[in-house]
């Protein structure tokens, strides 16, 4: 997260459903964080040499850049409605959206946007914006999707993997702020299975395991507390494949934090098999945390 008093929370708009969701979700997490809010339109009609200005003759309004600037009036009046006081300014910037929202990470809080925006193929269960921008972005990236539970947990998958251990350090601080518990959830399979259909061990102890990745997961987890004065922890070791036990565990979470690359993700890859899994599955609102390239 960017350390600068004044790094904004950054929400991405396009005029869909989705994004005035997450314009609602980024003005409450702008106002929890003591931070101004920041509404980004990438504006992609130049790059495309579309004409951008109303044709001779067109009615008051008319034009790809006039519809924009009303988009982005339309958002920013959106977060004033929702939390009056608030600090928000709006910009079009010409560009492909997830490259401007990408272009502005390194100095924002934090980038807010909608699981699918306009022009989405139906199919998707999540838009390729906020896969790009959950992959590349220099700062956390919050995905408005799923329910809204105010009175749920944060919910953070664990791996001991450095990304995993800034995710949990991010969720805590989530967690404290919003006044709600922390779970923590490590999923493990047995020792020599790698995909579905593998043999299991034909003899295995499964409470000794179980046992050994609880002892796992408090051990990475070992100073959270003291770190985040308030916290209220509570840990959990289950069975099972990583995307799908944290988007079970979403179910009655407001909000579930992954990192960007776990243990075990083929090296390269921006964006780690399990934080794309949750992207397209979870079931509640997901912050994707990511550590420096």
């Amino acid at each position: 997260m960017n350390s600068a008093d004044s790094a904004a929370v950054v929400v991405g708009v396009d005029g869909s459903q989705a994004s005035l969701r997450a314009v609602r979700l980024a003005a409450a997490e702008a106002v929890r964080r003591h931070r101004p809010l920041r509404v980004v339109h990438g504006f992609i009609w130049p790059l495309l040499r579309v004409p951008d200005s109303p044709a001779p003759g067109a009615p008051p309004g008319a034009g790809l850049r006039q519809r924009a600037q009303e988009l982005v009036a339309a958002a920013v009046a959106e977060a004033e409605a929702t939390t009056p006081g608030l600090t928000v300014s709006g910009e079009i910037i010409d560009g492909e959206a997830a490259a401007v929202l990408v272009g502005e990470s390194p100095t924002a809080a934090l980038i807010v946007l909608g699981d699918r925006g306009l022009g989405g193929f139906s199919a998707l269960v999540v838009g390729s914006v906020a896969v790009q921008v959950s992959a590349y972005a220099d700062c956390p990236v919050l995905v408005a999707r799923g329910e809204q539970r105010p009175d749920g947990p944060v919910v953070v998958g664990m791996d001991g993997s450095a990304a995993s251990l800034l995710a949990a350090d991010a969720a805590a601080e989530t967690a404290v702020a919003r006044g709600v518990p922390l779970r923590a959830v490590h999923a493990y399979r047995h020792p020599g299975s790698s995909g579905p259909g593998d043999m299991q061990p034909l003899v295995y102890d499964e409470a000794r395991l179980h046992g050994e990745q609880e002892r796992l997961l408090d051990g990475w987890l070992d100073g959270l507390a003291l770190r985040h004065p308030g916290l209220r922890l509570t840990c959990r070791a289950t069975r099972g494949r990583a995307g799908a036990v944290l988007a079970e565990t979403s179910a009655d979470a407001q909000l579930l934090v992954v990192g960007g690359q776990g243990r075990g993700e083929v090296t390269g890859l921006l964006l780690g098999s399990v934080s794309q899994s949750v992207l397209h599955h979870a079931r509640c609102p997901v912050m994707v945390v990511r550590g420096p390239r």
